[in-house]
C-alpha cells in the first residue's frame, strides 16, 4: 500500500515539474486576406487585433502578416513583436505596434493572389522560432486559395501543437448561388489542418472574442 502510494505521489510530482519546465507564454500569428473585395474587411481585422493585443503580456510574441502572391515570406510581415516584461516597455510595443497595423490598413491595396497556405508555413516557422508555450495561427479570409501560375502549394503544413482559428469567413457571391462551395471550403481547410495535428476553429461573429485565446 505504500509503495503505491510512494508512486502515485511521484508520478504527481514528475509531472508538476515538466509542466514547471515548460514555456507559458503565448504566440499569436494573424493572417490577412486582402485580395479583391475583401480587403475593404480591414476594419474589421484591426479590431480584431487591437483586442489580441490587449490579452497578451510579458514574453508573449505577436505577428501580423498579409496574405499575397507568394506568402512565405518574411516581406509580408506587416508588424511584430516579442513583449518585454516591463509594464511601460510592454505599453509602448502594443501602441508601436497599433500603429503599424492602423498605417497599413489605411494605405493597403487588394492583393491579386492570397497564398493562405504559404501564409500558414511562415506562421509556422515563426511561431516556432519564438518557442512559445501556446501557439495561434488567426486566418481572417474567406479561404478561397488563388495561387499564381507556377506556385506550387500542394503539400501539408505541419500543425499539430497549433490552434488555427478561421475569422470572418465572408460568403462570396458563387456561395449564395451554391452553399456546398461555402461549406465545402470549410471543411476543405478544416481536413488540412487536422490531418497534420492542428487544432481548428471557426469564428464568424466578432462580438464573441471572448474565447479566442
Amino acid at each position: 500500500m505504500k509503495h503505491g502510494i510512494l508512486l502515485t505521489l511521484c508520478l504527481i510530482l514528475a509531472s508538476c515539474g515538466n509542466d514547471a519546465a515548460g514555456p507559458r507564454n503565448t504566440g499569436v500569428y494573424m493572417l490577412l486576406d486582402t485580395s479583391g473585395t475583401y480587403n475593404q474587411e480591414l476594419i474589421k481585422a484591426e479590431q480584431i487585433i487591437r483586442f489580441t493585443l490587449s490579452r497578451l503580456d510579458a514574453s508573449d510574441s505577436f505577428a501580423v502578416a498579409r496574405i499575397d502572391t507568394g506568402s512565405f515570406s518574411e516581406k509580408d510581415i506587416i508588424a511584430k513583436t516579442s513583449f518585454d516584461d516591463r509594464p511601460s516597455a510592454i505599453n509602448r510595443q502594443k501602441r508601436e505596434f497599433a500603429q503599424q497595423v492602423s498605417a497599413f490598413v489605411e494605405t493597403a491595396t487588394p492583393a491579386q493572389y492570397t497564398d493562405i497556405t504559404g501564409g500558414l508555413l511562415q506562421a509556422v516557422e515563426f511561431l516556432n522560432e519564438k518557442g512559445t508555450g501556446t501557439k495561434t495561427i488567426l486566418i481572417f479570409s474567406d479561404l478561397k486559395e488563388d495561387l499564381e501560375e507556377g506556385y506550387l502549394r500542394d503539400i501539408d503544413v505541419p500543425l499539430e501543437g497549433f490552434d488555427v482559428i478561421a475569422l470572418n469567413v465572408t460568403k462570396l457571391r458563387s456561395d449564395n448561388i451554391d452553399p456546398r462551395e461555402y461549406l465545402s471550403r470549410l471543411e476543405e481547410w478544416q481536413g488540412r489542418v487536422e490531418k497534420t495535428g492542428g487544432q481548428w476553429r471557426v469564428i464568424n461573429d466578432l462580438d464573441g472574442l471572448e474565447g479566442l485565446l
